[in-house]
């Protein structure tokens, strides 16, 4: 819906708001759009295929299986981001939101096909996203519990819970954890390209910085033989996806209340990352707006596995890109979402994309995801510490946010359903600070205005 002609009185709707305000609804040249868009798929391509890359390999998927679980993760994942940016009704934020498929349920997911197989899981998976979509409206509520001092700290542990996804990538996952020579030359590499480009491109030249660093870094890559072309080959070049190629989803009530419980670490997560894109951006959320966010995350579980996919999530690896290129506008992220609808139909295009070697992905992904740390170290500086006990509360959340990443076994002796909740680096500092926040600002300070108005 559009504003109104001038000289009427009615206010304009909430969810179309003024382009020339609202800088998530920029419109950048079409050309731009695509490059920048580029950009944020090759930033966040791996982590949409490893999932249906492990639980396809858990499961025991031959060759033409697992192109069909990719294939489908990124079909919906596209999909899934149109709605995000663009909106229909009351689905999408509106924002420059990816979603990818979730890394969340996959440890469950793997168990429930190993024990059942993938039409249990994709039962449990459907039936998770209708629990999601009912829950959505009392979670959105909570928005008022996310304060600066809380927002700040939950943006800052996702930038420190990525670290690792790119260092992993700079080691290419080997067990030692110890990067070859070679590794580590591309990834340093790759690394400088991307900080040389952002100092010397000039205006919007430089927000391409990292699309540079990945394209030279993959040449480079190649000239010393360190990109296998192989497989582009291989494979189907088009194919329209095969709904149920598994089978009609099955309905076990034990996968079904798992999977409930994933869904509300996923939606967590996702109230996390749209705040943060919103800080980011400069956009007001409110309940409303992260509602609608929230609510395609959970229609994510529902297509997802009736297309052969897996619950989607928004993805905090483009909040870092964000913050680095200073590229706000949602439809520039809508034209990211086309480009991974492409790859899912024309998986020959996913498999060139494959070929970027993990090393390169590493160096460009060092400052992509310190720049999401950095925004919340930004958010924190405008909290005021003096006279109460949100440095106290920063710390906590620290601390629960970091003991994920330091000893990824901590939680491993907890309740099944404690160590799914706690697991995730980014939930666990969200839960700290916001008991934390409700206890020392809330109910303290409520505590605080009864004795103060007592002693008048």
């Amino acid at each position: 819906m559009r504003n109104p002609p001038n000289g009427q009185d009615e206010a304009p709707v909430p969810t179309d708001p003024d382009p020339s305000v609202n800088p998530e609804d920029e419109r950048p040249p079409v050309r731009l759009m695509v490059t920048y868009g580029l950009q944020h798929i090759l930033a966040m391509y791996a982590g949409v295929i490893t999932p249906p890359i492990i639980i396809g390999g858990a499961v025991g998927l031959d060759a033409v299986g697992m192109g069909i679980l990719i294939s489908a993760a990124l079909l919906v994942s596209g999909l899934a981001t149109l709605v995000q940016t663009i909106g229909v009704w009351r689905f999408g934020a509106r924002l420059p939101v990816v979603i990818g498929t979730s890394f969340v349920p996959v440890g469950t997911m793997v168990a429930i096909g190993q024990d059942s197989g993938l039409p249990t899981v994709f039962g449990a998976s459907l039936a998770a996203g209708v629990f999601g979509l009912a829950i959505v409206p009392f979670l959105a509520g909570l928005i008022r519990f996310f304060p600066p001092v809380v927002t700040g700290s939950v943006i800052t542990i996702i930038g420190v819970s990525l670290l690792p996804v790119a260092i992993g990538w700079i080691t290419e996952n080997n067990e030692t954890g110890v990067p070859t020579t070679g590794g580590l030359a591309l990834a340093g590499t790759t690394l400088v390209i991307v900080l040389l480009l952002s100092w010397i491109l000039p205006g919007v030249w430089n927000r391409m910085a990292v699309l540079g660093g990945l394209v030279l870094g993959t040449g480079i890559a190649a000239a010393f033989g360190r990109v296998d072309v192989s497989s582009v080959g291989e494979g189907a070049f088009f194919s329209l996806g095969q709904p149920f190629h598994f089978g009609v989803p099955e309905f076990q009530a034990a996968a079904i209340i798992t999977m409930c419980v994933v869904m509300l670490v996923i939606l967590t997560e996702g109230i996390a990352d749209i705040l943060a894109v919103g800080e980011i951006v400069g956009a007001r959320v409110d309940g409303r707006r992260l509602a609608d966010g929230l609510r395609v995350d959970a229609l994510a579980s529902v297509i997802g596995p009736l297309l052969n996919s897996f619950p989607g999530s928004t993805f905090s690896q483009n909040v870092g890109l964000i913050a680095l290129t200073r590229v706000r506008s949602r439809y520039v992220v809508a034209v990211g979402g086309l480009i991974l609808i492409a790859l899912g139909l024309f998986p020959v295009l996913g498999r060139v994309v494959a070929m970027i070697p993990s090393p390169v992905l590493g160096g460009a992904g060092l400052v992509l995801f310190g720049s999401v740390a950095a925004a919340g170290v930004r958010t924190l500086a405008k909290v005021e510490y003096e006279g109460n006990l949100n440095l106290v509360i920063v710390a906590v959340a620290m601390a629960f946010g970091i003991i994920p990443i330091a000893a990824p076994a901590f939680y491993d002796g907890f309740p099944d359903w404690a160590g799914t909740i706690l697991h995730s680096g980014i939930v666990a500092a969200a839960i700290a600070a916001l008991v934390l926040n409700a206890v020392f600002n809330i109910l303290g300070g409520a505590v605080r205005r009864g004795r103060v108005g007592d002693t008048e």
